[in-house]
């Protein structure tokens, strides 16, 4: 019998076709109805570039909030995942969706710069789009919840943190352990290699005081992502700092992203709070 990976989500997510479908019409709905911003480059790589959309009849400076999309560095597109917007507007904020460079065409070293570069240029030009460079926060799906731990962390071979003025991180079913990804089907795409695992897994890494952080995982999500978030919250109260670990009822790894988008839902309402929580 063969072994089931269990990061083959496509395979193992009931519904994923239908999931990822209507995740798509509400993506486009966000980016034909919400007042926005669109292709905004913040680096001179082809991929890096954000969206911004903002709330109706607000007045500035608001608070901004930037999301990191997944699919496991390789995959995807922020045009894929506007629909978070919509919670993020509801909650009185400035919504950023964020694209990077894919592997192969960069490695982690990378990506991690380049969410970075993401968030420096947003803070840094908040004045230009009405936003409130002290009220700054970002969350992150899958990698993009991988990406997004780094505004707030240090990796092993990095001689100075980030510096990044983030309040409020919230983490999405994110991977924090990159050495069960090299023996996942995924490692033919991925190419990962002993380096880049020891320097960009975040278990490794040293978290850095200032940011609430909450670590979300659904419930039916597979054994790796409830382990790798343990984990990452042991890690951060060995280092003194308190994540919140918060694990989702019947939410899987696809409608616990779906839900992002969904203002009433319990995960609509995190983000909810991540954004209020940067405004203190």
């Amino acid at each position: 019998m063969t072994a089931i990976d269990p990061f083959d989500i496509p395979n193992l997510v009931p519904d994923f076709e239908a999931v990822k479908t209507g995740n798509l019409a509400a993506s486009a709905r966000t980016r034909a109805t919400l007042k926005s911003r669109l292709d905004l480059s913040y680096g001179d790589g082809p991929r890096q570039r954000l969206d911004l959309f903002f709330p109706e009849n607000a007045t500035g400076p608001l608070p901004i909030h930037m999301f990191i999309h997944g699919g496991y560095w390789f995959l995807n597109d922020k045009d894929m995942f506007a629909f978070p917007a919509e919670t993020i507007t509801r909650s009185g904020a400035i919504a950023a969706i964020v694209e990077y460079t894919l592997i192969p065409n960069a490695r982690l070293a990378q990506l991690v710069d380049e969410v970075r570069q993401a968030a420096r240029w947003l803070v840094a030009n908040a004045a230009s789009f009405g936003g409130d460079p002290n009220a700054f926060s970002a969350s992150g799906h899958s990698a993009g919840g991988h990406l997004a731990s780094y505004l707030a962390a240090r990796a092993p071979h990095e001689a100075h943190a980030p510096g990044i003025p983030v309040k409020s991180l919230l983490l999405v079913s994110g991977l924090y352990d990159l050495r069960p990804i090299t023996q996942s089907y995924l490692q033919p795409s991925l190419s990962l290699t002993n380096e880049e695992v020891a320097s960009f897994s975040p278990l490794g890494a040293e978290q850095l005081a200032g940011p609430e952080v909450v670590v979300a995982v659904g419930h039916n999500e597979t054994e790796p992502f409830h382990l790798q978030a343990q984990d990452l919250c042991f890690a951060a109260e060995r280092r003194g700092l308190n994540y919140e670990r918060i694990t989702l009822p019947e939410l899987d790894h696809m409608t616990i992203v779906r839900d992002l988008g969904r203002p009433e839902s319990r995960m609509g309402g995190l983000l909810a709070e991540t954004i209020a929580a940067s405004r203190g």
